[in-house]
C-alpha cells in the first residue's frame, strides 16, 4: 500500500486536520494509518459467510443473466416489457467474470469466451449517424441497447459518455486481466485496446475543455457538461490517458475548478459531496485512489478515497438523525443512492408531504441537494464497505436479519426497499408490499449489483485495484491530472 513522503510537520498538521474532522482514532495520523484498516480485513466466520453468499449471489446475476449470444447486460433483471441492456452494467459484468474466475465460481476458459463475445460484438457493432440502425458513434455508445439487436434501444436513449466510460473500465480490466501468452487472450488484449483507442475524447468536448454528457442524432450534444463531483471523475481520467484522441490537462483543471460548490461540511464531516453515495463509488470500483493526489486533494490534506469515507459516514449520520421519521433508518441501516422506488404516490406523513418517486437518484447531502422519499437501496451501504468496514458489514447483517428474504434472493439483495411505504390500496407499478418490510423491488439493478460485487472484492483482496494499477492507460491518465504519491510513485519507479 502506498503512502506520501511527507515530513513529520505535515503528519502532525494532518493528524489534526482529521483529528478535526471527527474521525476518530482509528483514521488520525497519516494517510497510511488512515488507510491501514482496509488492507487484508481480518473477517469474522459470520461476516466471512455473509460476505462469501452475497458475492456469489451478486456474480451469478451478471453470468446468468447476461445473453450469451452477444455480451449484453441487462439493465435490470427481471425483464420488463423490451429489454434492454445498459452498456454501463457491461462494464461491471466484464469486471465480474475475472473476480468469478479468482474465486472460483467459473473457468477461466468460461471467463475467456464470456469476454470474447462481448469485445467481439462491441469492437464490430455499427457505428454511425443513424437514428435507430447503429450502437454508437465515434467510439462511444448508446446509453441502452437492445439485448438482441444490440442497436439502440429507443430515440431517447442518448450516446452517454460516462456509461461509455463505465463500459471502459470492464474492457480495460479485462485488456490487463487476461495477460496469458494464447491466441485468445491475446485476442482479447487487442480487442479492448481497438475499442478504447476509437473513443474520440476530444469530439466529445462540445464546449471545451470540459466534456459534454452525450449526444444524439437529432438534437446533437447535450447542453450540459461534466460539472461539480461525482462519477464524472472516470471519464476525465480515460480521455487524459487515451493514446489516439486525448484530452489536454486543462479538461482536470476545469472539471475540478466546478468543485468549489461541493466541498462543504454535512452531518459533522467536511468533504467534497455528491449527494447519491453512486458518485462516491463508481471512479472507485476499478481506481485504487487510496494514498494518490491530484492538485485539488493534496490543497485540501486528503484523498478522494477518504472523501468517499467521509461521504458514507455522513450518510450513516444522517440515518441515525433521520429527520423526516421514516422507518428502518438508523445506525445499521443507512445509505441513499439511485435506485428504484415504488412510484410516483403522495403521503402525508407527520405533518410532511412525502412524494414518492420511481427510479430516482436519492440521496443526503449539502443545502438543497438531498431527496429522501424512505426508499433504500441496499448497494448504497454495502458498495461503501472499503470506506466503512466495520459500518457496512453491521448493515449486511442487520439488513439479512430485520429482513431476510423478503429484499434478499436469488441475486443477492433486490435493488431497493421502503419500509415506511404503507400507502392503504395503493397499487405500485412493480414490485411487492411485503408486511414488516413496506414496498420491496421486485428487479435486480446491473449498475447497482456491479458496484456490491466489485466493491466487497476491492476490501477483501484488492483484487480490480491490483489489476487496474498495471494498466498503462489509467496510469497514463492519472499522471496527467496531476495526480502523485502511492502506488503510481512506486509504479513509475519501477
Amino acid at each position: 500500500m502506498g503512502t506520501f513522503a511527507r515530513k513529520s510537520l505535515v503528519n502532525v498538521f494532518f493528524a489534526l486536520l482529521v483529528a478535526a474532522a471527527g474521525w476518530g482514532p482509528a483514521c488520525a495520523g497519516s494517510l497510511a494509518d488512515a488507510h491501514a484498516k482496509t488492507h487484508a480485513p481480518k473477517l469474522s466466520a459470520g461476516d466471512r459467510a455473509r460476505l462469501d453468499d452475497l458475492e456469489r449471489r451478486t456474480f451469478e446475476f451478471f453470468w446468468k443473466t447476461t445473453n450469451p449470444g452477444n455480451g449484453l447486460a441487462p439493465d435490470h433483471f427481471p425483464l420488463r416489457e423490451q429489454p434492454f441492456a445498459s452498456i454501463a452494467a457491461d462494464g461491471f459484468a466484464l469486471t465480474a467474470y475475472g473476480i468469478g474466475v479468482e474465486r472460483g465460481y467459473i473457468t477461466r476458459q468460461q471467463a475467456i469466451e464470456r469476454v470474447l463475445t462481448t469485445l467481439k460484438f462491441f469492437a464490430d457493432a455499427p457505428q454511425g449517424t443513424s437514428e435507430d440502425d447503429d450502437t454508437g458513434y465515434r467510439g462511444f455508445f448508446y446509453h441502452f441497447l437492445d439485448m438482441r439487436t444490440g442497436k439502440r434501444y429507443g430515440r431517447w436513449v442518448e450516446l452517454s459518455t460516462v456509461d461509455t466510460t463505465l463500459l471502459l473500465g470492464g474492457v480495460l480490466f479485462c485488456q490487463t486481466y487476461f495477460d496469458r501468452d494464447t491466441a485468445q487472450e491475446r485476442e482479447i488484449r487487442q480487442l479492448a485496446d481497438t475499442i478504447y483507442r476509437r473513443v474520440d475524447w476530444t469530439w466529445a468536448q462540445a464546449r471545451p475543455p470540459l466534456i459534454s454528457m452525450g449526444w444524439t442524432p437529432g438534437g446533437q450534444f447535450i447542453p450540459h457538461d461534466w460539472t461539480g463531483y461525482d462519477e464524472g471523475m472516470l471519464i476525465y481520467i480515460l480521455a487524459l490517458g487515451s493514446p489516439t484522441h486525448p484530452v489536454k490537462p486543462d479538461a482536470w483543471k476545469a472539471w475540478t475548478d466546478t468543485y468549489s460548490r461541493s466541498w462543504g461540511t454535512f452531518q459533522g464531516q467536511t468533504y467534497l459531496a455528491f449527494a447519491p453515495l453512486f458518485g462516491h463509488q463508481y471512479s472507485h470500483a476499478w481506481v485504487d485512489f487510496r494514498g494518490i493526489q491530484d492538485d485539488y486533494m493534496r490543497g485540501k490534506g486528503i484523498d478522494y478515497f477518504i472523501n468517499s469515507r467521509r461521504a458514507a459516514l455522513a450518510h450513516q449520520a444522517y440515518a441515525i438523525a433521520n429527520p423526516h421519521g421514516f422507518k428502518g433508518y438508523g445506525k445499521n441501516v443507512w445509505g441513499l443512492t439511485a435506485s428504484d422506488g415504488p412510484g410516483h404516490f403522495t403521503w402525508v406523513h407527520n405533518g410532511e408531504t412525502v412524494h414518492f418517486r420511481g427510479y430516482s437518484a436519492r440521496g443526503a447531502g449539502l443545502s438543497g441537494s438531498t431527496f429522501d422519499d424512505g426508499t433504500l437501496a441496499p448497494t448504497a451501504a454495502l458498495a461503501s464497505i472499503p470506506f466503512t468496514p466495520k459500518r457496512s458489514l453491521a448493515v449486511l447483517d442487520t439488513l439479512r436479519k430485520r429482513y431476510g428474504k423478503a429484499i434478499y434472493r436469488e441475486y443477492g439483495f433486490t435493488d431497493a426497499f421502503n419500509p415506511s411505504f404503507a400507502i392503504k390500496d395503493a397499487k405500485p407499478k412493480h414490485g411487492d408490499l411485503i408486511p414488516g418490510a413496506g414496498w420491496v423491488d421486485d428487479a435486480y439493478l446491473g449498475i447497482d449489483q456491479g458496484p456490491i460485487l466489485l466493491m466487497i472484492e476491492n476490501y477483501r483482496s484488492g483484487f480490480v485495484w491490483r489489476v487496474m494499477r498495471r494498466n498503462p492507460y489509467i496510469r497514463r491518465g492519472l499522471l496527467r491530472a496531476g495526480f502523485r504519491g502511492g502506488w503510481l510513485d512506486k509504479a513509475a519507479a519501477h
